[in-house]
């Protein structure tokens, strides 16, 4: 099953679960808190998919395009550590995982899915006071189903997040879990 079907899949699968759709979901507005992560973690089979939103405001301090040379280099600072996410979600080594595809999607930055290039919304980037970044990371592993942990590195890494709010959704059930800085591992039952 191609990895983008498999990630629909396990989180339409989840929405169902909580009472709500995928199309709900995309069309409702969420929570844009500063310092605050939206997490969503899926374990199948030998995929495992991290999604992250985030206000921009958490990576580089500002929710614009950058207006100058040092807020562009903050940027692919910001770009360059998030690209590297092996670094940033550090999963639990039973499951013997490596990093597969990397997908950042921030329409201020200019950073949007080619299908939705020439889209309304993609051209009124910037417009919005309230610019995120959603990141989809996925890791390819030989014994994903042994995984009971992911250690973050994100308040190391983004010091104005503060804490993390996760789902976690595995064959065995689904699990919320919030962090607060200092803490960094993110963990569930088998």
């Amino acid at each position: 099953m191609p990895l983008s079907c498999l990630r629909l899949g396990v989180l339409a699968l989840a929405l169902a679960g909580a009472g709500g759709s995928l199309a709900q979901a995309r069309g409702q507005q969420h929570a844009h808190v500063h310092g605050q992560v939206e997490l969503g973690v899926a374990i199948e089979g030998p995929a495992i998919i991290v999604e992250m939103r985030t206000p921009l405001d958490n990576l580089v301090g500002f929710e614009r395009a950058p207006r100058n040379d040092v807020e562009k280099n903050t940027v692919d600072q910001a770009l360059a550590r998030l690209r590297a996410a092996d670094h940033l979600f550090k999963i639990d080594p039973a499951g013997n995982c490596k990093l597969g595809p990397v997908t950042l999607e921030s329409p201020v930055l200019g950073l949007v899915p080619a299908a939705a290039a020439n889209a309304p919304a993609a051209k009124d980037a910037g417009k919005d006071e309230h610019a995120e970044l959603l990141a989809s990371v996925a890791f390819n592993c030989t014994s994903a189903d042994q995984v009971k942990h992911i250690d973050l590195d994100l308040f190391q890494a983004f010091t104005r997040m503060r804490q993390v709010d996760a789902e976690i959704v595995t064959s065995e059930g689904q699990h919320k879990r919030s962090l607060k800085r200092p803490a960094s591992r993110l963990s569930w039952p088998r």
